[in-house]
């Protein structure tokens, strides 16, 4: 399975990933790194993990890419023969041509049980309200925001001591477990998805 990995960020579960992959654990290649930010740690952790790293300009706008952006982004990743893309802490809403390319094919990791708390700093969000569990969830992509099939989820329990560094420290301890575990069972061809429900085969 060929990946497309998108980040913003310093790039943990890329980071998570890729070893995963080449220890053999992931049955997936990592066929190319892109960031929408030039000096991103992501892609400094990817060149030297000897991944392709490609910075892409975004254009003007501060959470989405503009129109030619987007479809350089398309070419990269379909040069590569991606056959999956994994957003790992991109901070730009993909738009719906960009999806229509690549559409079940877009994967996202989010830092709480969802549907609860979608958006930004979900782990604040969780603190403020007062549960007692969160997690992390691995979706589908769709046109909404943090909207699409479920794929997997991991329990975070919220401790009475937690600040919000803490326990998204805690969140992206699980995430780096959560991300290859699932795009393993993506790779074996071991998850259905039918309509907003997945299953294991």
């Amino acid at each position: 399975m060929r990946l497309g990995i998108l980040g913003s960020g310093q790039g943990s579960n890329m980071v998570a990933i890729a070893e995963q992959c080449a220890s053999g654990a992931l049955p997936a290649v990592v066929s190319v790194v892109i960031s929408d930010v030039e000096n991103a740690g992501i892609l400094s952790r990817a060149r030297g993990m000897a991944l392709p790293a490609v910075y892409i300009a975004p254009g003007p706008y501060r959470t989405k890419l503009d129109e030619s952006a987007e479809q350089e982004y398309v070419r990269v990743l379909k040069e590569a023969n991606v056959e999956w893309i994994v957003l790992a802490g991109f901070m730009r809403i993909i738009k719906s041509e960009f999806l229509e390319q690549f559409w079940g094919k877009v994967v996202n990791i989010h830092p709480s049980l969802l549907p609860s708390f979608p958006g930004l700093e979900a782990w604040r969000q969780a603190l403020d309200y007062g549960v007692k569990f969160t997690g992390c969830t691995v979706h589908i992509v769709d046109h909404g925001i943090d909207t699409g099939p479920i794929l997997g989820q991991e329990i975070v329990p919220v401790l009475d001591s937690d600040t919000p560094k803490t326990l998204h420290s805690r969140i992206q301890e699980a995430e780096r477990r959560l991300y290859p575990a699932v795009l393993r069972e993506l790779a074996m061809d071991q998850i259905g998805i039918q309509g907003r429900r997945s299953h294991r085969k």
